[in-house]
C-alpha cells in the first residue's frame, strides 16, 4: 500500500512539473505578441532579444478641425492659418523633421477638415482625426470656447494639443487633469492688469464694457471689470452681445450719452469691426478704445486706414520687437505673395509653439504623444519670441513679447507692459479723420 501511495505522489509531482513548463513556454510566446504598439513603441523585442523594427513611415500626418468657413474663418485666414501652412512648407523644404526611432527626416502632410465654425462639428471631426484617421499630431481648433471643448477630448485619446487662437484662464484649474493640453496664447489675466495700469496712469475715469456671450467675452470682461473698479475707474455698464450681432448702436449711444472715456469690446473680429464702424458713424470717439481679436490684424488697418490711429488691441509684437520677429514677419509676407497679412497678436506666439513641437520631436526621438507631452512639460525651447516654456500647462507672462498693442502711424506698437513697449501709449486717441 505504501509503495502505491509513493508511486501516486511521484506521478502527481511529474504532472505538475510538466504543467509549469508548458505554462512558462506559453507565457513567453504570449509576451512576444502583446502590449506593443508598433507605431509608437520601439522597445518591442523578438525571441533573440533584439528590438522589433517599426513599420516603415514616410510622413508625419498633422490633422486639425479648423473653421475654414463661417464667422470664425477670418481667424484661419489671418491668424494661425498662415503660420502653420508656412511652417509646414519650411519644414518640408528642409526635408522634414528628424525622428530618431525611424532614423530619418519625415515630411509633414496636413489633413484639415472644415468645422464650419460649429462646435459640435468640430468635436466630431476632432474625434474622427484621432480614431479613424489616426493622425500623428493635432492642430488646435479656433476660439477660446472651441479650445475649451477640445482639450478634454484630446486628453482622453492621448493626443498633445497646443492651443492657438484662444486662451482660457478657466482651463488653468483643470490643467492637472489635462496633461496633454498646452495653452499657448496670453490669458485675459496676463493682459488686463497692464492695460488697466496704463489707462489709470493716463487719468481715465470711466469705462464701458461690451462682451460677446461666449467663453472669450465672459473671461475678458470678468477679468477687466473688477480691475477697473479697483483702479478707481467707474464702470458705467458691462453688457453682452450675441455672436454675429449686426446692430450695436444702442450700446454705443448709451456710452456716448454717459461720456464714457474708455470703451472696451471683448469680442471676435466680426463684432469688433461692427462696433468700430458704428462708433465712427455715431461720431463717438472715446479717449481709449480697446478690442479683442481682429484689431491686431493688418487687415484691420487695410480696412480703416487713418481711423485706426490710437485704437488698441490685445497682443502684441511687431518688427521692432527683435531681429527674429522682424525676420518672421518678412517670411510670412513673402510666403503670402507679398501681402502683409499679419496678426500682430498671435502669429509670433503660434510660430513659437510649432517650433517647440518640432524641437520636442527631435529631443524625444519619437512621435509617441505621451513622450512628447513629457518633453513639452519639462523642457525650455528656443523660439522667435525667445525662451519659451510651459508652467502648469500655460506660458508664463514673461515669455510674451507684449500684452497690449496700439495702432500708431500704421504700426501695431507694443504699449504695455512698459518694459516690452516699442512706443509710448497715445492717450487720448486722436479724433476720427474727416469723412
Amino acid at each position: 500500500m505504501k509503495k502505491k501511495s509513493l508511486l501516486l505522489i511521484c506521478l502527481i509531482a511529474c504532472l505538475v512539473l510538466v504543467l509549469i513548463l508548458v505554462g512558462c513556454a506559453g507565457n513567453k510566446a504570449g509576451n512576444n505578441g502583446a502590449g506593443n504598439n508598433d507605431s509608437n513603441n520601439s522597445a518591442g523585442q523578438n525571441d533573440s532579444g533584439d528590438k522589433k523594427p517599426l513599420p516603415d513611415k514616410d510622413k508625419i500626418v498633422l490633422g486639425g478641425a479648423r473653421s475654414l468657413t463661417g464667422p470664425l474663418a477670418i481667424q484661419d485666414q489671418t491668424c494661425f492659418g498662415p503660420v502653420y501652412r508656412m511652417w509646414v512648407d519650411e519644414v518640408n523644404a528642409r526635408g522634414g523633421i528628424y525622428v530618431k526611432e525611424y532614423d530619418k527626416k519625415l515630411p509633414i502632410e496636413l489633413k484639415i477638415y472644415d468645422d464650419t465654425s460649429d462646435m459640435n462639428t468640430m468635436i466630431n471631426l476632432l474625434k474622427k482625426l484621432m480614431i479613424e484617421d489616426k493622425v500623428d499630431l493635432l492642430l488646435a481648433p479656433i476660439s477660446t470656447g472651441f479650445l475649451h471643448a477640445a482639450a478634454p477630448i484630446a486628453n482622453e485619446y492621448g493626443y498633445v494639443l497646443i492651443g492657438a487662437e484662444g486662451g482660457a484662464k478657466e482651463l488653468e484649474s483643470m490643467m492637472a487633469s489635462l496633461p496633454y493640453f498646452f495653452s499657448l496664447l496670453n490669458y485675459a489675466t496676463h493682459q488686463a492688469q497692464p492695460f488697466v495700469d496704463m489707462i489709470a496712469e493716463a487719468g481715465i475715469k470711466s469705462a464701458a464694457v461690451i462682451f460677446i456671450a461666449d467663453q472669450h467675452g465672459i473671461e475678458y470682461s470678468g477679468a477687466l471689470v473688477p480691475l477697473l473698479e479697483m483702479a478707481g475707474i467707474r464702470v458705467e455698464f458691462s453688457r453682452s452681445i450675441p455672436q454675429g450681432v449686426q446692430d450695436v448702436s444702442a450700446l454705443i449711444e448709451e456710452a456716448k450719452a454717459k461720456n464714457v472715456e474708455a470703451l472696451l469690446c471683448c469680442a471676435y473680429p466680426d463684432e469688433n469691426f461692427k462696433v468700430m464702424s458704428q462708433c465712427m458713424e455715431s461720431d463717438y470717439n472715446p479717449k481709449v478704445m480697446v478690442f479683442g481679436p481682429g484689431i491686431c490684424l493688418e487687415v484691420f488697418h487695410d480696412i480703416y486706414g487713418e481711423a485706426t490711429e490710437g485704437v488698441m488691441g490685445w497682443g502684441a509684437w511687431n518688427e521692432k520687437s527683435s531681429p527674429e520677429m522682424a525676420d518672421l514677419a518678412k517670411r510670412l509676407i513673402e510666403h503670402q505673395g507679398g501681402v502683409r497679412n499679419v496678426d500682430w497678436w498671435g502669429q509670433a506666439i503660434y510660430y513659437s509653439g510649432l517650433q517647440a513641437l518640432e524641437q520636442a520631436i527631435e529631443k524625444a526621438g519619437t512621435l509617441d504623444n505621451s513622450v512628447l507631452r513629457d518633453v513639452l512639460a519639462t523642457e525650455t525651447f528656443d523660439t522667435v519670441i525667445g525662451k519659451l516654456w510651459f508652467e502648469n500647462g500655460g506660458v508664463p507672462a514673461e515669455c510674451y513679447p507684449g500684452q497690449v498693442g496700439q495702432w500708431q502711424n500704421g504700426i501695431f506698437e507694443v504699449v504695455a507692459p512698459s518694459e516690452k513697449a516699442t512706443a509710448k501709449p497715445l492717450i487720448p486717441k486722436p479724433a476720427w479723420p474727416a469723412q
